[in-house]
């Protein structure tokens, strides 16, 4: 018998379809039927490449008589965090906050009001290691409530108050002032220096996360300043990652973290936004540095994406899960689509050859069960061997059993992978991705995209989701956007971008602060509305925003963008000298801030090769967030373009800051010369 989630377009909450369990979604039936039958609500959110997530579910929810109990004295509430990240942003500040420390699946119980009053995350099927089992958490809610119920409702009622008092922390007189300036982004630098593992890469200890936000400061300040620190800080921890676990070594594309500081076990989810993110910073390091190993990654992440996560209709399905079907045991095991034991390698490749891969990819135990993730510690002695071994073992891989894939489409993500394929398409000469990066925004545009010019966060299959897109989802497809317009000139990229920016000013920016808040102001209503300026997987929705507010004012002229860009980037200076870990995404929009943007105007005939050359010479400027527009001469539709004419009947280039122009040029060294400087 399935339960109300067989209709969700969430992957996530169809898994939960066949639970015992009478699941609702989050809705106002949901918390209406929690008021009518006078009971609590049970809200666990979570989501589909979670592996805890599927651990609970299959010890508890798949459970009939904790199902039955459960069902008879809760309502049952189902969120995907991926489609509510407001939700999930709202209820996990209250998880941290009362336990001080967070997770997925998070485990919340509310009033029917929406007020937490019991908080947790994953909770075994009996007592473990100091938890109760999930049962005992129920029973124990269950008779507070019953019970208790005047003091439970005083609990919740002062959480929520407390979380509701939270609800404008950046507002005015609170952090936001000016932008940083040099000294700030200096210090950024050197605090990033403190943390940084010289010998491993990366920042921190274990686990290990991807810092790609961090990674594109520090190149748009090497590209600013010349500072050697930074740009070794990006190629050790490129290296280290592209060398690990963490990067699939047969097929492209890297996993959500590493458990360990060495990079070499991942924890095996591979996310369309740790991808999109780290082709970027690959591409860039490439752009900056013509390191080979940087531009081979980046195209295969580019494959990666088309081959394992293009949905039909042409959008990136949102991720790939960490567990598959143990092609020994049938039974469900984290990472066995992805490691190799000795044997294994030799039953593909023959005595000879296996011997070679165990020594060129580390082959030594590093995971379970005697098997390992492979790594590869230096670069193979021969080139042409290396890839018939690794075409081999691709191929035979492919006849395992493949992790689930969550193929819902996020807008925001997409929007990420649209602006990493269009510029890795246009530098590297593969049209074929830039063309992927139309079709996915073409779809953005036909199913998320409301006549009213509102953006919904999910689709599936072609169908859109119900849900509101939230900040991220603008700031990304709008950046999204507006690096399709700079490789390809067809304007109604930027007049796309310009309107959802425009909505962004209109609804989630605080006009008296300047502060940005990550739900619209005509949203649900949440006990508070969600704000933070600071990264997590992703870019934050608001420095996200800021970044796409000051690319578009630089192609438009417009004060009104820039000035909101340049308020919105004060939290910076407050937040970017004391945990630049956590801003990456805004210290790298303050460096483009503070060195103009530069402008680079491409004007010529459209089939002119030197016009072409020109174009291709100002994308591969390293300047930080430079913007490039080309067209025909004489093109007025976008203001950089307008009165820039043809220098002696020739294809010109003209770099400017602020619309003041340099004198053209006809010559592409020429202009990269002038961009470097």
């Amino acid at each position: 018998m399935v339960n109300r989630l067989a209709d969700a377009t969430s992957p996530y909450l169809q898994q939960h379809a066949d639970n015992p369990v009478d699941w609702w979604e989050w809705s106002p039936e949901a918390f209406a039927e929690a008021e009518r039958r006078g009971v609590p609500v049970l809200l666990s959110v979570g989501y589909a490449a979670c592996h805890w997530c599927h651990v609970m579910a299959h010890e508890s929810f798949e459970d009939a008589a904790t199902a039955e109990f459960l069902n008879g004295r809760f309502v049952a509430v189902k969120v995907d965090r991926e489609e509510r990240p407001d939700v999930d942003a709202v209820y996990m500040e209250a998880v941290q906050a009362a336990t001080g420390q967070g997770g997925w699946p998070m485990t919340v119980f509310l009033t029917p009001g929406k007020e937490p009053f019991y908080f947790g995350t994953y909770f075994p099927p009996e007592p473990r290691h100091g938890m109760p089992s999930f049962r005992q958490v129920l029973e124990g809610v269950d008779k507070a409530w019953t019970g208790r119920r005047e003091e439970v409702a005083e609990v919740a009622a002062r959480i929520g108050r407390d979380l509701a008092e939270r609800a404008s922390v950046y507002a005015v007189g609170s952090g936001v002032g000016k932008a940083p300036g040099e000294a700030e982004l200096h210090a950024a630098v050197v605090e990033l220096t403190r943390s940084f593992d010289e010998r491993r890469g990366g920042f921190g200890g274990a686990p290990k996360f991807p810092p790609s936000m961090v990674l594109e400061f520090l190149l748009r300040h090497h590209a600013r300043t010349g500072s050697a620190a930074a740009l070794e800080m990006v190629e050790r921890t490129c290296e280290a990652m592209a060398r690990g676990g963490i990067y699939d070594q047969l097929g492209g594309g890297f996993a959500r973290y590493a458990v360990d500081a060495t990079w070499t076990v991942p924890h095996f989810e591979k996310m369309l936004y740790d991808n999109a993110l780290l082709l970027r910073v690959y591409l860039h390091l490439w752009r900056a540095t013509g390191e080979e190993r940087a531009r081979r990654v980046a195209l295969e992440t580019a494959d990666f994406l088309l081959r394992e996560l293009r949905t039909p209709e042409g959008g990136f399905a949102s991720a790939l899960d960490a567990d598959s079907p143990d092609p020994a045991s049938g039974r469900n095991a984290e990472g066995a689509y992805y490691a190799w034991t000795p044997g294994q390698l030799q039953e593909v490749l023959g005595e000879a050859d296996a011997a070679l891969a165990v020594q060129l990819f580390d082959v030594t135990g590093t995971f379970e069960h005697g098997s390992s993730v492979l790594q590869l510690p230096a670069d193979p002695p021969d080139g042409e061997k290396y890839a018939q071994i690794r075409a081999k073992l691709f191929e035979a891989r492919a006849g395992r059993p493949a992790p689930a894939r969550d193929d819902k489409v996020v807008a925001a993500w997409n929007g990420l992978a649209i602006a990493a394929l269009a510029e890795t398409g246009a530098l590297l000469d593969r049209p074929d991705l830039v063309e992927a990066a139309e079709r996915a925004a073409d779809l953005l545009i036909a199913v998320h995209l409301t006549a009213d010019g509102r953006l919904l966060r999910t689709s599936r299959d072609g169908r859109a989701g119900a849900n509101a897109g939230v900040l991220e989802d603008y700031a990304d497809t709008a950046e999204g956007f507006l690096a399709l317009y700079a490789v390809g000139g067809e304007t109604s990229w930027l007049q796309l971008a310009g309107e959802l920016l425009d909505l962004v000013l209109l609804h989630f920016t605080d006009e008296a602060s300047g502060a940005l808040y990550d739900t619209a102001d005509d949203a649900e209503q949440l006990i508070r509305r969600p704000q933070d300026p600071t990264d997590n997987a992703t870019p934050s929705g608001w420095t996200a925003a800021a970044s796409a507010l000051l690319t578009y004012a630089a192609y438009t002229g417009s004060a009104r963008h820039r000035t909101a860009a340049e308020r919105a980037l004060g939290i910076v200076s407050t937040l970017g000298t004391r945990a630049p870990r956590f801003i990456g995404w805004g210290l790298a929009a303050a460096e483009a801030l503070l060195d103009g943007p530069r402008e680079v105007a491409v004007v010529g005939p459209a089939a002119d090769p030197a016009r072409a050359a020109l174009h291709l010479a100002a994308l591969r400027s390293t300047a930080p967030g430079a913007v490039v527009a080309v067209g025909e001469p004489g093109d007025a539709e976008v203001p950089l373009l307008a009165d820039r004419p043809l220098l002696d009947g020739r294809p010109a280039a003209y770099v400017c800051r602020h619309f003041v122009c340099e004198r053209p040029t006809a010559d592409p060294a020429e202009l990269a010369e002038r961009l470097r400087d």
